[in-house]
């Protein structure tokens, strides 16, 4: 099997999920991993709704709309939209955003937004994007742009080709390139199992490379986020708390090891979370004919 066919990158994206150590560590059903958003939900819209962060949405929709991918009368879907952080700059420019989002707690702060907003072209889906049947819901290229910003709804290639088969134009899909976010967690995690956390299996080379030997080509452009981030101590042990749930038991003692953790990097009461990590974003026309 040759590196330039689909079949390899496939291959290799698939071999990545099974030999991780988190996915092999897991013990979360999804829907209490829907829970655990739930619970994460006040603290993640907090997390997103600085400035900073709307300045950089606004600015990557106006360079869609300034490509021709986004326009007054354009149809989206985003997937995983949380609390409407992306929904809301796309729905300033088309004519309709399909919000498909599972936790509850998310899409009642998109919701409640909405009305607050008067934003009357945001249609909140709840279900997962595992779950969500293109056919029965009328979806299949119903889009003129399919949305995918650092969700986990995308993780392997069933739910990319899933994004392509819901396009009838573009597909937009940003994650991360080296580490991601997850190495925040490596030093307890080491504590904790006594192995390295491994990569992400989230890394945009795995979309990337099997959407190029598909035929297609995807631009790709990379972003950095190196500064840190002040978080409350008691937000950032819930965050602890919540990423470790997922793969062990948080035992009182296990507890006393995040806190701990956590305290040994608060500065003034907040704990100094470290942004080095860079972004990969891949944009890529469905509908043209391929170069194979």
């Amino acid at each position: 099997m040759s590196v330039i066919e689909p079949e390899f990158w496939e291959r290799q994206w698939h071999e990545a999920i099974a030999e991780s150590p988190a996915q092999k560590r897991e013990l979360t059903p999804e829907g209490e991993k829907i829970d655990r958003w739930n619970k994460m939900a006040a603290d993640f819209d907090r997390r997103v709704s600085g400035n900073r962060s709307i300045a950089r949405h606004r600015e990557t929709v106006l360079n869609l709309c300034a490509q021709g991918m986004l326009n007054k009368d354009s149809i989206v879907l985003d997937i995983g939209a949380g609390p409407g952080s992306w929904a809301f700059p796309l729905s300033e420019h088309c004519r309709h955003v399909t919000a498909l989002e599972p936790a509850d707690a998310m899409a009642d702060i998109l919701a409640s937004r909405s009305r607050e907003q008067k934003v009357t072209n945001i249609t909140i889906h709840r279900n997962t994007w595992h779950s969500a049947d293109l056919d029965d819901l009328g979806w299949h290229k119903a889009y003129d742009l399919v949305f995918a910003s650092m969700t986990p709804g995308v993780d392997g290639p069933p739910t990319l080709k899933k994004m392509m088969a819901a396009s009838r134009g573009y597909c937009y899909l940003s994650t991360f390139a080296a580490p991601g976010m997850q190495s925040q967690y490596a030093p307890l995690w080491e504590i904790f199992f006594n192995e390295p956390l491994g990569h992400t299996i989230y890394d945009i080379i795995y979309p990337f490379n099997l959407i190029y030997t598909m035929g297609y080509r995807p631009s790709l452009t990379f972003s950095d986020w190196e500064e840190e981030e002040a978080i409350g101590r008691e937000e950032a042990v819930r965050m602890f708390t919540s990423f470790f749930e997922n793969y062990m038991e948080i035992t009182p003692g296990a507890k006393v090891t995040i806190e701990d953790y956590i305290d040994k990097h608060t500065r003034d009461g907040k704990y100094m979370r470290p942004c080095n990590i860079r972004i990969g974003t891949m944009i890529w026309q469905t509908e043209l004919e391929r170069q194979v």
